[in-house]
């Protein structure tokens, strides 16, 4: 590719995935910032950068295949070659994900395949884990359940709460996003109807240290 890459993002939160990428300073150019909530932090994160931002109510939908169809349109429209799921918190229509298919990832707070969904700090906690952890996928229609291409662990304390859990690992998170990110737009990681890393496919989550390399 002659040029940067093309990097749309759509969050329903606050926006800290957002600006970690942002900061990363990576080879990319950022074409637009979507949300669910016209109140998401991360639209005001994204103001702040300059970079274009769009938020649609679900409720002026008929259905949420209507609204992700508007909503994808968008994307689409910003000539987006990149699309990264940073804190999106909608189930998204199959036949709308079928298109993006090797154009999008998502970051999830868990070690997939365990605790795909909501509350995955709480559910590590109650099945007594020794460790904790994020990861990168690739978007398919699938909840959370696409090829996973990185990882980062944490060690669980015998005094970690939910909050303490989550607050340690997103740290991880602003390492791990990033640097998924800048290996797509360097070419390192590829997709080819399945993930290659340096031209061989990914037969385990790449780890922090192996992106950093």
């Amino acid at each position: 590719m002659d040029r940067p890459l093309r990097v749309a993002a759509l969050a329903s939160g606050r926006g800290s995935n957002l600006a970690a990428l942002i900061a990363a300073r990576l080879p990319v150019t950022f074409v637009l910032v979507g949300s669910d909530k016209a109140g998401a932090g991360a639209l005001t994160v994204a103001r702040d950068a300059g970079i274009p931002t769009l938020a649609l109510n679900p409720r002026d939908f008929p259905t949420r295949a209507d609204f992700d169809r508007a909503l994808f349109g968008h994307v689409a429209d910003s000539g987006a070659d990149l699309l990264v799921l940073a804190g999106y918190m909608r189930i998204i229509d199959a036949a709308v994900v079928a298109a993006w298919e090797g154009r999008a990832i998502n970051i999830h707070p868990s070690l997939l395949p365990k605790y795909r969904g909501l509350h995955t700090h709480r559910q590590c906690l109650d099945a007594g884990d020794a460790e904790h952890g994020a990861s990168v996928h690739f978007v398919t229609a699938e909840l959370d359940g696409g090829p996973v291409v990185a990882q980062a662990r944490i060690d669980v304390r015998p005094d970690d709460s939910e909050a303490s859990l989550a607050e340690r690992l997103l740290v991880e998170e602003h390492t791990l996003l990033p640097a998924v990110v800048r290996a797509i737009a360097t070419g390192r990681l590829r997709w080819q109807g399945t993930p290659l890393f340096d031209g061989q496919p990914l037969t385990s989550p790449l780890t922090p240290a192996a992106l950093a390399v």
